[in-house]
């Protein structure tokens, strides 16, 4: 039997939240730890044949002191905190999981939008001031906005982009999506910079490379209408912070609601943090947090890891 471990499982579910009866099925020997501090690593890791992760790093550094190691399987899509370069020189099989938490990233951008444009957090603070009760005519009036009829523009058009489109479309939207950054036009899509003059809303959905690497910064944002809103639950480094909150601070943007950063946890602060900053939202990573998607991702890398035990290549990325 395969020995194995998992190194944060407790930034995906507390002790007896999820049902971990199909992983056990294929990895009897799994040991889940709720996280793993850097001088506990290599006793963790020394005689593991399959690595799992969260968001812990896998470096280089990290293989080497796994002799054993055959298979690094991660409960995310992203693999940016993995050395796939490095795996692969030693034939290490990487898995991840695709298609897992759409409902609820899709919910949690809706969610966002409505808040902005609703100004709930603003009604929120402004009533637990006592500014209804102190002059119940006198209540501030923030523009809200109904969204039927807006402009939804998605970055990114795989799974998560399209269920977003479906939930704009049924508020009344006009979807626009824009060519694949990096990737060649295809019909019925337009250029990023064409597409972010007429956007109401502005959505991302693809991943972090070298071709998005701050695809929204200081030149993206000035051709954004001032009443428009920015949406990112893809990778923070998507989107330049520090443009994003000197277009906020100078109202030059309706809006962001951000649930990943570049940092995180943004131990060395970020720009969005600052006390002054309002009409933006931000959340820890949380999009893709329900409980039904965490459940989904557990079985279907348990279904991935038992092809690959069995030979076979379902789930790999390397």
């Amino acid at each position: 039997m395969l020995s194995a471990v998992f190194l944060d499982y407790g930034s995906v579910g507390a002790p007896d939240e999820l049902d971990l009866s199909s992983l056990k099925t294929v990895l009897p020997l799994l040991h889940c730890y709720s996280h793993t501090q850097p001088s506990d690593l290599q006793a963790r890791v020394a005689d593991v044949e399959v690595l799992m992760v969260n968001s812990h790093p896998v470096s280089a550094a990290t293989m080497e002191q796994a002799p054993k190691l055959r298979c690094i399987a991660t409960t995310s899509t992203g693999t940016n905190h993995i050395d796939i370069a490095h795996a692969r020189s030693r034939g290490i099989a990487v898995i991840n999981i695709v298609d897992y938490c759409t409902p609820s990233v899709a919910q949690h951008v809706f969610a966002t939008l409505l808040a902005l444009t609703h100004h709930l957090i603003d009604y929120d603070r402004d009533l637990k001031k006592g500014v209804w009760q102190h002059d119940p005519f006198n209540v501030p009036d923030y523009p809200v906005r109904e969204l039927s009829g807006l402009n939804f523009g998605i970055v990114g058009y795989g799974h998560l982009g399209q269920a977003v489109a479906n939930l704009a479309r049924a508020f009344g939207m006009n979807v626009l999506v824009a060519n694949r950054p990096g990737g060649a036009r295809e019909a019925g899509r337009m250029d990023l910079e064409q597409m972010l003059p007429l956007v109401d809303v502005l959505s991302l959905h693809c991943p972090l490379n070298e071709a998005t690497r701050h695809l929204i910064g200081t030149a993206q944002l000035a051709l954004m209408k001032p009443t428009a809103i920015l949406i990112n639950t893809a990778r923070g480094g998507l989107v330049d912070a520090q443009a994003l909150a000197k277009a906020l601070r100078a109202h030059r943007l309706g809006g962001a609601g951000i649930d990943v950063l570049a940092e995180e946890p943004p131990l060395k602060g970020n720009p969005l943090l600052a006390a002054d900053l309002t009409r933006v939202i931000i959340t820890p990573h949380t999009a893709w947090s329900a409980l039904q998607s965490r459940q989904r991702g557990l079985d279907q890398l348990a279904a991935h890891l038992g092809v690959w035990a069995a030979g076979g290549r379902s789930g790999r990325v390397d």
